[in-house]
């Protein structure tokens, strides 16, 4: 007997427990993203008008990248129905790019040991990698890439470019050049799209070129006029030329100073010295005076960056920015350690940083950064006041509601004559009437978390299936199949739970 003969039989018309993985789900992707919600949800997710910080943590399975998902959803829909007010989602969810620059900054001896790196990583490091993320998806948006970086719910309405002034300009522009991570062009010609795009001009900019070329011209010029030969055999017409590019090269050795402690100090990302110098030295000398740049290792640049992202956010009508923290374990330096999730999480719980008006940060970590987080001591508390960021301590799941949850994939995966005729499967057409509500509830509550209940009732639907033939069909599952396999599934969880323990 086939697993889709028994589901088609009872009008589903897909696998609701094949997949595991939020991520790689198009049952919930496509078909039940929004049925389901954990009871925490609001509290999480927030008011979209007034952008919060919630951390939550959870075990492995508990659905935090589901809930990732479910809220760039909900925003996406958000910013659909609002004309203004709307929201900037940055996904802050793949750190291998920003740890694989990061290190290759470090010495080799570091590079060599992981939690050498980690212990290097800073709350700026942090910010440089939002900023890039976030300014990258912007500047996609503005200059119309075919596939934009960022999260789908990024809608800019490009006639609000009007409505940014001068100085306005110039701050996306600067941010531009220091965060810009795009690699589909080079980043002197996007710069350059970016800046027709917004009409920024630059007529009176580089009068010390202008100067320098003028002079050399006009020495050249007296030479031949005079036809005196006899003065290149001096020195007095070599000197009056290079004077004349004196001013230039005073502006190139500057912005070359200013490009490489750039550089050198935003740590994880890998731009070149050449190119942003050149960019710098577009801008007008007094665009630039007294303009925050990245240059030091310290967060106050980092701060007035982030002002200027979202004051031009908030001129092209989103008034809040939201950053989904997601997938921290994953990272090839940390491959689920624990200590070294915890360096690269902890920079980044700073009261200062989540409290910054339009700006939350919705972060789901991984349960085991709990027992770290109750050895902390009394400076650590002070400084990320977790009491004010709408902390969960465990994304729990009771038996109900994961029997509801569970009925809504079922629900889901209707096929379409069930639908027209108005009736939905449930998981109740999948079991047989001898084992109770309660018993169902009872069993999930000691998976826990979606993943092993997705994993237990797919392998209850293939066990129910091999017991049967085509020919002699059996439609729902029996309480011998189920509690054989239920005493399976939990016996080779509780090895896999002992295994990771010992890891």
């Amino acid at each position: 007997m086939r697993v889709q003969q028994l589901l088609e039989h009872h009008g589903i018309a897909v696998n609701p427990f094949a997949e595991e993985d939020a991520q790689s789900d198009p049952v919930f992707k496509e078909r039940c993203r929004d049925a389901a919600y954990h009871p925490v949800w609001d509290k999480v997710y927030g008011d979209p008008a007034e952008p919060s910080t919630s951390i939550v943590f959870g075990e492995k399975g508990a659905g935090k990248t589901a809930m990732r998902m479910q809220m760039t959803g909900r925003i996406a829909l958000y910013n659909s129905q609002s004309h203004s007010g709307r929201l900037f989602v940055i996904q802050y969810d793949d750190f291998n790019p920003f740890l694989d620059h990061f290190a290759d900054r470090l010495s080799v001896r570091k590079q060599r040991e992981p939690a050498r790196v980690l212990a290097e990583w800073m709350l700026w490091d942090h910010m440089d990698a939002i900023l890039s993320l976030g300014v990258t998806s912007l500047v996609d948006r503005l200059l119309g890439v075919t596939q934009p970086g960022g999260s789908t719910a990024n809608q800019i309405n490009e006639t609000k470019l009007k409505t940014l002034d001068r100085q306005q300009k110039r701050d996306l522009l600067l941010l531009a050049a220091c965060y810009d991570n795009s690699t589909g062009e080079s980043a002197l010609a996007r710069w350059k799209r970016l800046r027709r795009k917004l009409g920024f001009f630059t007529l009176l900019n580089g009068w010390e070129l202008w100067l320098g070329f003028a002079v050399t011209i006009a020495v050249v010029a007296t030479i031949l006029y005079q036809r005196e030969w006899s003065w290149l055999s001096t020195v007095w017409p070599y000197l009056v030329a290079v004077a004349g590019w004196v001013p230039w090269l005073a502006r190139c050795v500057k912005w070359q100073l200013a490009a490489h402690r750039i550089v050198k100090n935003v740590r994880v990302l890998k731009p070149s010295t050449g190119l942003l110098r050149r960019i710098l030295m577009r801008f007008p000398p007094r665009e630039l005076d007294n303009q925050p740049l990245p240059e030091n290792q310290r967060t106050d640049d980092r701060y007035e960056l982030l002002t200027k992202f979202q004051g031009v956010l908030r001129s092209l009508g989103c008034d809040g920015v939201i950053v989904l923290v997601d997938r921290v374990d994953e990272p090839h330096l940390i491959t689920g350690s624990v200590e070294r999730m915890r360096a690269l999480v902890w920079p980044l719980l700073d009261n200062k940083f989540l409290k910054q008006p339009g700006f939350g940060l919705k972060m789901l970590l991984p349960a085991e950064l709990v027992a770290y987080m109750e050895k902390e001591d009394r400076d650590f508390y002070q400084r990320a006041r977790l009491d004010k960021q709408n902390m969960i301590p465990s994304l729990e799941w009771s038996g109900e509601s994961l029997y509801d949850l569970a009925n809504a994939r079922v629900k889901s995966c209707g096929s379409h004559a069930d639908v027209t005729t108005g009736r939905s499967p449930k998981l109740r057409d999948l079991v047989d009437d001898s084992i109770s509500d309660q018993r169902l509830i009872d069993s999930f509550r000691s998976l826990r978390v979606p993943r092993h209940l997705f994993k237990f009732l797919y392998r209850v639907l293939v066990a129910h299936c091999h017991a049967h033939t085509d020919e002699n069909p059996v439609w729902k599952v029996g309480p011998e199949t189920f509690e054989a396999t239920l005493a399976v599934y939990r016996r080779d969880q509780d090895a896999a739970d002992r295994g990771l323990q010992v890891g």
